[in-house]
């Protein structure tokens, strides 16, 4: 029998080394996938050889969101004091609900918070939970929204037109978290934005006024700090005044880019963050952690107990609500996310955050000078943006992304901003330095030099 431990060290190694020499995956086809891999499940247990091999060529053939080559998503890398927590957390197994069974861990996870309500300038009363993601975190301040403006609509439900409002370049999870919480989709209203995908609150205020006069019931407004196409930052302070003055609910999704506030130079771009009523922020983006580690927090901690809290004699047996955390959290049964964020928090500090946040903004500089200085590119991002948006030649920017995926060379995805398409290089992967950003771009050239696109 294979020692277990000695097999994952192996299978780190392995890992590792996969990431180094074959940095983007091979591609298999969907239609090959069940022939290439050994994942069938059989009556009886693997042979130790077989069931190696089989985790070998899993690991080889999955996508290396570690690697300098990825490029795809808003996450990647991996910072070591980081996975020590996850790993942990893992053997550990606790869940988060009670003082009880998770003990000290609950700690962890209340400091965390604290320190982050602290850091946006909220008052003492402010706390928040980790939520399993960024759109479930707003789908959680979806709902302490409508249950402000409508305590009765937990029992009632929804009896009256509710509206809810959020820029056309937001994330998608608003439209499906309004469906969710009984509005529906067809009462969110996109509002308008800049050149650069900021929310103008000048129409959010036509908007706002429009509805009222139809009758209808406007109860949340969600901005965002980073989004998913441009990285553009909504203007909160604008926004918020908007919202003071029609007494709404003001949501800043903070899920991409919202790690600004550890970086003294950047944090400006979330001014009038004390303004909000929840803020949420995921972790796993720019500051590195792995997947997934998602944390919203809310002015009023009144609001969490009001929309997540519900007795349960059976669980809830020992020590007070405040070190119960399943109180304010949509889940019951919750792994323990907030471990690992403490432990690169506690090994590096808020200083060793702040460098890895401004590092993004400068690898993003780098790729903007890049493209500025190359007449083949064409540039459509701008600067305080980590989404570095470009096409190369003529060439359609799908194209050239699924080319590269498919021929193992970079993991990179293509967006698209008022019709139109391009490449979205985002700077987020933490293991990337200047020499990356260079060789990204040598990629495509050379690539594109060699294929038939």
């Amino acid at each position: 029998m294979i020692n277990d431990l000695e097999l994952f060290n192996e299978l780190v190694e392995y890992l590792i080394s996969e990431e180094k020499n074959n940095p983007v995956a091979t591609v298999i086809s969907t239609d090959a996938l069940y022939d290439k891999i050994d994942l069938e499940l059989k009556n009886e247990p693997a042979i130790d050889t077989d069931f190696k091999n089989a985790l070998k060529s899993i690991i080889k053939s999955t996508p290396k969101t570690a690697s300098t080559s990825f490029y795809n998503q808003l996450f990647g890398g991996r910072i070591d004091r980081a996975v020590l927590g996850d790993l942990l957390a893992v053997m550990l197994n606790n869940s988060m609900y009670t003082y009880k069974v998770a003990g000290p861990q609950v700690g962890i996870e209340k400091i965390i918070l604290k320190r982050v309500c602290d850091m946006i300038g909220y008052p003492k009363i402010a706390d928040g939970t980790f939520a399993p993601g960024g759109s479930m975190s707003n789908y959680m301040a979806v709902l302490m929204a409508r249950d402000r403006y409508n305590p009765k609509v937990r029992d009632e439900g929804v009896s009256h037109k509710m509206t809810l409002y959020t820029s056309e370049a937001s994330h998608y999870s608003i439209a499906k978290n309004a469906s969710f919480v009984g509005v529906g989709r067809d009462q969110v209203r996109a509002i308008k934005t800049n050149d650069k995908g900021e929310m103008l609150a000048k129409d959010l205020e036509n908007q706002i006024t429009k509805d009222l006069e139809l009758g209808c019931q406007p109860f949340f407004v969600n901005a965002t700090a980073g989004t998913t196409v441009l990285g553009a930052f909504d203007n909160v302070e604008q926004i918020s005044k908007v919202c003071k003055k029609h007494k709404i609910w003001l949501h800043l999704d903070g899920a991409y880019c919202g790690s600004v506030i550890f970086s003294n130079q950047y944090k400006h771009l979330v001014n009038g963050i004390e303004h909000t009523d929840s803020f949420s922020i995921n972790a796993h983006k720019m500051l590195g952690t792995p997947l997934s580690c998602s944390i919203l927090v809310a002015k009023d901690k009144k609001h969490l107990y009001q929309s997540f809290s519900n007795d349960a004699e059976y669980l809830y047996q020992t020590d007070d609500d405040a070190f119960n955390l399943g109180k304010t959290s949509l889940q019951c049964g919750r792994r323990n996310d907030a471990l690992k964020l403490w432990t690169l928090w506690k090994s590096v500090g808020t200083n060793g955050l702040e460098k890895i946040v401004d590092h993004m903004f400068d690898l993003a500089e780098i790729a903007r000078d890049y493209i500025k200085n190359h007449p083949d590119y064409t540039l459509y991002s701008f600067d305080d943006s980590i989404s570095v948006c470009f096409n190369y030649k003529t060439i359609p920017a799908n194209v050239l992304c699924t080319a590269l995926y498919q021929h193992s060379k970079l993991m990179v995805g293509f967006g698209n901003f008022r019709d139109q398409k391009f490449v979205r290089m985002v700077t987020v992967n933490t293991l990337l330095q200047i020499e990356d950003i260079i060789n990204f771009f040598d990629t495509i050239e050379k690539f594109v030099a060699t294929a038939d696109l």
